[in-house]
């Protein structure tokens, strides 16, 4: 998790301390209204938490996942590279093996 959403986690917590407190402290309700209110509050910031976590998880996993295959896609473009150089130096040397084994014959006779 970053650290802006640490941040946000840590005062929504807060918040939801801070207004069950006020809440408690100056409720014209009866005790029972006042915890299902309470209550209610705790559960709606709990919802909105875990909303945002998903919210985070996902995308991080959609990050992870297109760097995955960001990797994969170079890695294959290296091997597709090293390949065709490959095939490059053996037909060089190839060659070279054919010029020298005609100098050799010249040099033979």
């Amino acid at each position: 998790m970053s650290k802006n959403s640490g941040n946000t986690l840590a005062a929504i917590l807060v918040g939801v301390a801070v207004g069950a407190g006020l809440g408690i402290l100056y409720a014209p309700d009866k005790g029972s209204k006042t915890r299902k209110k309470v209550k209610d509050g705790f559960d709606d910031a709990k919802s909105d938490l875990h909303h945002k976590l998903d919210s985070v998880t996902s995308e991080f996993s959609k990050k992870l996942n297109a760097a995955k295959f960001d990797l994969e896609d170079t890695y294959q473009d290296l091997v597709s590279n090293m390949s065709h150089k490959t095939e490059d130096v053996i037909s060089f040397l190839e060659n070279k093996l054919s010029d020298l084994k005609k100098l050799n014959a010249k040099l033979q006779k």
